[in-house]
């Protein structure tokens, strides 16, 4: 969790993430042979991936791994291997993806606004659901993929400069199930846990 953008992908944010209770998406390069937290080309000060893997570790919540550079399905399956972190990449390139698929790797394929066919859907592990122009899904799409037996990460309107309330008003009422398969990826998991909470 952070309060400015200059938090993001620290360390400090992300291990409050995990003792708060909430799964984390952050990004993974390489520097040097080895995997750093970064979403730019990494400087100096970037945290190791390995401390990623301490923090994980026992929280029993997901880490999702945006990949920003190919070529690293290995060192990323040695990260987490045998570690029983919950974890799954997305974001990669096509090429990239069909290494983690041929892996058996954890990914999820993206669904969105200018990607209406999802890359490799059927060995995916779940489905990345963003809007980037728009809020071009609702329910059905969701229900879709879940029923499909995909995990479904919904992105969260704001990322995209657009105010989320209608979609967390409609993402509430849908996952009064609490669906353990359906996660949202937000700036605001305080924001909306309250909202969720509010439901039956």
């Amino acid at each position: 969790m952070w309060e400015s953008p200059e938090e993001r992908n620290s360390a400090s944010a992300l291990a409050t993430s995990f003792t708060s209770g909430f799964g984390v998406e952050t990004d993974l390069r390489d520097r040097d042979g080895s995997l750093v937290i970064s979403h730019d080309p990494p400087a100096g000060d970037a945290p190791m991936a390995s401390e990623l893997v301490g923090w994980a570790s026992g929280a029993d919540t997901p880490v999702a791994v945006n990949v920003k550079a190919d070529g690293l399905s290995g060192l990323v399956a040695d990260l987490f291997a045998g570690t029983g972190v919950d974890w799954f990449a997305f974001d990669m390139s096509v090429p990239e993806t069909l290494r983690y698929a041929t892996a058996g790797l954890p990914y999820l394929t993206r669904h969105s606004d200018i990607e209406p066919e999802p890359v490799l859907y059927d060995a995916a592990a779940g489905v990345w659901l963003d809007a980037f122009h728009r809020d071009w899904f609702g329910p059905d799409v969701v229900r879709r993929h879940l029923d499909a037996g995909k995990r479904v990460v919904v992105v969260s309107p704001e990322l995209h400069g657009r105010p989320p309330e209608r979609t967390w008003d409609w993402l509430a009422e849908f996952a009064t199930g609490r669906d353990e398969d359906l996660m949202i990826c937000t700036d605001h998991p305080l924001r909306l846990s309250e909202i969720l909470e509010d439901q039956p």
